[in-house]
C-alpha cells in the first residue's frame, strides 16, 4: 500500500522546527504551526519554471498593490539587508563582483568598438545618402578610377544623384613652418565639404570660385596636422604656406572626423595640383586618377541609383568606344559610404563580441553557481522567512535586490576595464578603418553594461529564488545539485568553444608568421622621403641628380653596408607608387587589353636594391649603373610573373609594354616577395631602373651594426644631399613585417584573453562545486570511510564526479565549436575550422584543468577524519 505523500507545507514546517531553537519552539510552536498551515504558500507548492512563473506572478502582484511610499520603503529596506548580507560575506562578494565585472567589461570594450564602428550613423550629413561610385571592367572584376571628363559627365546626366565629388590624394612638401614637412594632400572639389555636410571647427570651407584655373590656392588643414603641427593655433586663420612653388593660405580646420579613404594633412582644391590642373590630363578622357562620391537624392534606393547609373555607363560606352572597349564589359556600381568604410573591420568585430559574449555568459553561469550554493547556507534564513509570512514574491524581491546591486557593482568594474582597454582596441580598429576616432564610452556604452547587469541580476536572482524554493521542497542533496552541476558543464561547453576559436587564431597566426617574405629584413630599414617637386620635377635630369647625390652621400654615412633608392618598399603600409593594375603586353601578343595580365606592383630601383633586401637573382642580371637614360630601358621581373606570361620559356630579352608605355627588355628574373603581406598572395612584379624613370621616395639601407645607432646618419645625409627634402617616416623593415601581421595578431591576442579568462572561471566553478559538495557530504564520505573505503576510492569518487561534468561540456562544447568556428573561416590563414591539431591540443587542455580543479577537493575528501564527521553532524 503506498504512502500517501505529506503536504508541502508539513514538510516545511517541521524541518523549520529543527533548525530552530528549544526555547523558541516550546513557547512559539502552536502558533506557527497554524500560521503557517493556513498560509499553504500555494505559489510554492512545485518547484521549476512554473514555479518560477508563480514567484514573478506573486512579485508584479505585490507591486502593483503597493503604494509609491511603501515601494520606496521596501526598497531601501532590501538594499540594506542586500548590503549587510554583502558585508558579512566578503569572500563571495568580492568574488562575483570580479567574475561578473569581468564579463560585463568585455562585452563593454567590445561593444563599444561596434556601436561606434558598425552600428552608429555616420558623422555626415545625410550619411545614408551618400555612395561611393565605382566603375570598371566586369568581365574582369577590376576597378579602374575617374578621369575628369567622366565625373563631368556622370554629374550631368545622372538623374537619382544630385551631387558628384572628386577625390584623390598626393603627398607634396610644405615649406613655411621649423623645417620642410611633408604632407599627405587631399585634393578635393571645391563643395567637397559641402557634400559630406561637414563644417569647420575654424575658419571656412572651400569657395566655388577657389576651384577655377588661377585662382589662388587655398588649404584646410585636418584636425590632427592643426594640434600636432601648429600646436592648435586659434589664430592659423591666414597663414601662409609655400607648396609646389606657389603660396597657399589657410582658409579652415576640420573638426576631428573620419577621413575617408585615406587620412590627409591637409587638403586643397582640384585646381592647385599641378598634375590634376593639366589642360593635357583635362581633356583626356582616359586620364584616369580620381575617386568618385556620389550623394542620392532624398527616397532614392540604392538599387534605383545602381539602375541609373548603369544606364548612364552604357550611353558612355557607346558615345566612346575607344575609351570602354566592349569586350570588357564596362560596368557603374554605386556602394553604400558606411559599407565600405568598415568593409574589413566588420567580420572581425562581430567575431570578436561573440567571442566576449560568451565571456559574459560562463561569468553568469559562474556567478548563478556561487549565487545557488550561497542559497544552500541561506536555507535556515529563508525558511523561517518564509515561515513568519513571507510570500514568494517578497523573497524573489529580497534575492532581486541582492542579485541587482552586485550587478551594478560589477558593471561599475566592467566600464573601468572598459575605459583602460580604449586606447588598445582603437589602435588596433584604426588598422582596419578610419571610424576608429569615434570609439568613446557613450550613454549607449553605459546603457549596455547596465543592461547586462540588469539582465544578469534578473536570472541569477531568479535562479537563486527556484533554488531556494526547490532546495526547502525536495530536500536530498543530488537533486538540489542538478541545476548547479548543468551550469557547471554550461560553462565548460562555452570555455571549450571560446579555446577552440583561440587556438585557431593562434595556429592561424603562427602559419602567417612561417611565411618566407621573400626579402631579408634582418639591419635594414628604409628612410622615406619627398622632394620639393617644384625644384625637382619628377622624371626630369634633376631628378636623377638629386637621386645620384642621396646615393653618393649614403656611401659616406659610417655604419651603412649597402644601400639603394627605391619608390617604394615590401609590406609598406603607406605604399602609393605601385602603379597596380597596369596591364602587360608581351612582344607579339594581340590579344585586347583587357585580355592580358594585369601587374601587382611596379618598382623603380637602383641597382642595389635587390643587394639590400637579399632578393636572390633566379637568372639573367639585375639592374646595372649602366641602364640609364642614355640607353634602351629594360624590366627585371620576378618568377610569378615570368610563370604567368612564359611559362617555362625563358623570358630573357623579351619584350614587354606596360599600359601605353614605351617598350622594355626583359633582363632578369629575381625571386617572389610578398609585397602587401604573408597573407596576401605574390603579386605580379615588374622593376625598372630608376636612373632611366626617376621615381625615389625612400632610400633602403643595410647596416653593418643594430640598425638605431645608423639612422640619425641617414637622416642627415638625406637631408642634407637635397635642399628642401622632407623625411616622411623611417621604419625598419622588420618592424614593417610585423605591422602587416598586427590585425591578426590582436584578434589572436583578444581571444586567447577571453578564452583565457573562460578557461579559468570554468575551472574555478568546477572547483568550488565540488568543494561545497565534499563539505555538504561530509557525513556520508565520513561514513563511507569508517565502513573500510580507502582514501584512493574517495579520490576516485570526486574525481569522476568532476570529470562527469567537463565531459559533459566537452561533448557538448565540441559539437559548439565544429558549428560555430565556420563563421570565422574567412579570418584563418592556411588552418581550416575543423584543424584536428587545434581540437586535439585544446581537448587535452581542458580536460587537465577539469582534473586539475578537481584534485584538490578530492584529496580534501580523501583526508576527512569519521569521527570527526560524524560528530559535526
Amino acid at each position: 500500500m503506498m504512502r500517501e505523500k505529506e503536504p508541502l507545507a508539513d514538510r516545511l514546517y517541521r524541518g523549520l522546527l529543527r533548525v530552530l531553537p528549544f526555547d523558541f519552539r516550546s513557547e512559539f510552536g502552536d502558533d506557527m504551526e497554524q500560521a503557517f498551515r493556513e498560509q499553504r504558500l500555494d505559489t510554492g507548492e512545485r518547484a521549476g519554471l512554473p514555479g518560477l512563473f508563480r514567484m514573478w506572478w506573486a512579485t508584479i502582484t505585490d507591486i502593483l498593490r503597493m503604494a509609491p511610499r511603501e515601494h520606496a520603503s521596501v526598497l531601501l529596506q532590501d538594499t540594506r539587508y542586500a548590503l549587510r548580507m554583502m558585508r558579512k560575506n566578503r569572500g563571495y562578494t568580492l568574488a562575483a563582483i570580479l567574475i561578473l565585472g569581468l564579463g560585463i567589461g568585455a562585452n563593454t570594450s567590445i561593444f563599444s568598438v561596434v556601436n561606434s564602428v558598425l552600428l552608429r550613423p555616420l558623422p555626415y550629413a545625410s550619411g545614408d545618402r551618400l555612395v561611393i561610385l565605382q566603375q570598371g571592367r566586369a568581365k574582369h572584376g577590376d576597378a579602374m578610377r575617374f578621369s575628369v571628363a567622366e565625373i563631368n559627365d556622370y554629374r550631368q546626366q545622372s538623374r537619382t544623384l544630385d551631387s558628384v565629388v572628386e577625390y584623390h590624394s598626393m603627398s607634396f612638401t610644405l615649406f613655411g613652418g621649423r623645417e620642410p614637412y611633408s604632407v599627405r594632400t587631399g585634393v578635393v572639389s571645391a563643395g567637397f565639404f559641402e557634400f559630406l555636410g561637414v563644417k569647420p571647427l575654424l575658419g571656412r570651407t572651400f569657395l566655388p570660385e577657389e576651384e577655377g584655373r588661377g585662382a589662388q590656392p587655398v588649404l584646410i588643414l585636418s584636425y590632427e596636422f592643426w594640434k600636432k603641427q601648429e600646436r592648435g593655433d586659434p589664430n592659423i586663420i591666414g597663414r601662409r604656406y609655400e607648396m609646389n612653388d606657389r603660396v597657399h593660405i589657410v582658409v579652415g580646420v576640420l573638426p576631428p572626423i573620419p577621413q575617408y579613404p585615406d587620412e590627409n594633412d591637409v587638403y586643397m582644391t582640384s585646381s592647385s595640383c599641378p598634375f590634376r590642373a593639366r589642360a593635357a590630363f583635362i581633356e583626356n578622357r582616359n586620364s584616369r586618377m580620381m575617386l568618385a562620391f556620389g550623394r542620392m537624392k532624398p527616397g532614392v534606393t540604392l538599387a534605383q541609383a545602381h539602375a541609373d547609373l548603369s544606364a548612364v555607363a552604357a550611353n558612355l560606352a557607346g558615345q566612346y568606344p575607344a575609351s570602354y572597349p566592349a569586350n570588357l564589359g564596362y560596368a557603374m556600381t554605386p556602394l553604400e559610404l558606411r559599407t565600405e568604410l568598415t568593409r574589413e573591420a566588420r567580420p572581425l568585430l562581430w567575431a570578436l563580441l561573440g567571442a566576449a559574449a560568451f565571456v559574459l555568459l560562463i561569468a553568469c553561469a559562474n556567478v548563478a553557481n556561487l549565487i545557488l550554493a550561497r542559497m544552500a547556507q541561506r536555507e535556515r534564513e529563508l525558511t523561517i522567512r518564509w515561515a513568519m509570512g513571507a510570500g514568494a514574491g517578497r523573497l524573489l524581491r529580497q534575492l532581486l535586490t541582492e542579485s541587482l546591486i552586485l550587478a551594478l557593482l560589477a558593471a561599475g568594474v566592467g566600464l573601468a576595464f572598459a575605459w583602460g582597454s580604449m586606447e588598445l582596441l582603437t589602435g588596433f580598429t584604426a588598422q582596419l578603418t578610419p571610424r576608429a576616432r569615434e570609439i568613446s564610452l557613450d550613454r549607449w556604452v553605459l546603457a549596455f553594461a547596465v543592461g547586462c547587469a540588469t539582465l544578469t541580476s534578473v536570472v541569477c536572482g531568479s535562479l537563486a529564488a527556484l533554488q531556494s524554493r526547490a532546495g526547502a521542497a525536495k530536500g536530498p542533496l543530488m537533486q538540489r545539485t542538478r541545476l548547479r552541476s548543468a551550469l557547471i558543464a554550461a560553462q565548460v561547453a562555452f570555455s571549450y568553444v571560446l579555446l577552440i576559436g583561440a587556438g585557431l587564431m593562434v595556429r592561424s597566426l603562427v602559419q602567417l608568421q612561417r611565411v618566407d617574405p621573400g626579402f631579408a629584413a634582418q639591419r635594414t630599414f628604409a628612410v622615406s622621403y619627398d622632394l620639393d617637386w617644384s625644384k625637382f620635377p619628377m622624371g626630369s635630369d634633376r631628378e636623377r641628380a638629386a637621386d645620384r647625390r642621396v646615393l653618393e652621400r649614403m656611401q659616406q654615412v659610417p655604419g651603412v653596408l649597402v644601400s639603394a633608392i627605391s619608390s617604394d618598399f615590401p609590406m609598406n603600409p603607406g605604399s602609393r607608387m605601385n602603379m597596380a593594375g597596369t596591364h602587360l603586353r608581351a612582344f607579339g601578343d594581340s590579344r585586347p587589353d583587357g585580355e592580358l595580365p594585369r601587374v601587382g606592383v611596379v618598382r623603380f630601383v637602383s641597382p642595389d636594391y635587390f643587394k639590400v633586401l637579399g632578393i636572390p637573382l633566379v637568372s639573367g642580371r639585375a639592374i646595372q649603373e649602366s641602364d640609364n637614360e642614355k640607353v634602351p630601358y629594360v624590366a627585371v621581373i620576378n618568377r610569378a610573373l615570368a610563370l604567368r606570361v612564359w611559362g617555362n620559356a625563358d623570358p630573357i630579352d623579351q619584350k614587354v609594354q606596360l599600359g601605353s608605355n614605351d617598350w622594355l627588355r626583359v633582363v632578369g628574373v629575381v625571386g617572389d616577395v610578398k609585397e602587401f603581406g604573408p597573407g596576401h598572395d605574390v603579386p605580379s612584379q615588374v622593376y625598372l631602373a630608376i636612373a632611366q624613370q626617376p621615381m625615389a621616395t625612400c632610400v633602403l639601407v643595410r647596416a653593418a651594426g643594430e640598425p638605431n645607432a645608423v639612422i640619425s646618419g641617414v637622416r642627415r645625409a638625406v637631408l642634407g644631399a637635397n635642399p628642401g627634402t622632407a623625411i616622411t617616416r623611417v621604419e625598419t623593415l622588420e618592424d614593417a613585417r610585423s605591422e602587416a601581421v598586427r590585425p591578426p595578431r590582436t584578434v589572436a591576442r583578444l581571444f586567447t584573453l577571453f578564452a583565457g579568462l573562460a578557461l579559468v572561471i570554468a575551472v574555478a566553478g568546477i572547483g568550488s562545486m565540488l568543494m561545497l559538495s565534499v563539505r555538504q557530504r561530509m557525513r556520508e564520505i565520513g561514513i563511507r570511510i569508517a565502513l573500510g573505503a580507502g582514501p584512493g576510492d574517495i579520490v576516485a569518487a570526486i574525481l569522476r564526479q568532476g570529470m562527469a561534468l567537463a565531459a559533459i561540456g566537452f561533448a557538448v562544447g565540441l559539437v559548439g565549436a565544429l558549428m560555430l568556428t565556420r563563421l570565422i573561416r574567412t579570418l584563418l590563414f592556411e588552418v581550416t575550422p575543423t584543424d584536428a591539431p587545434t581540437y586535439a591540443a585544446v581537448s587535452a587542455v581542458l580536460l587537465a584543468a577539469a582534473l586539475i580543479a578537481s584534485w584538490t577537493p578530492a584529496r580534501r575528501a580523501a583526508r576527512i577524519d569519521p569521527q570527526l564527521a560524524l560528530r559535526c553532524e
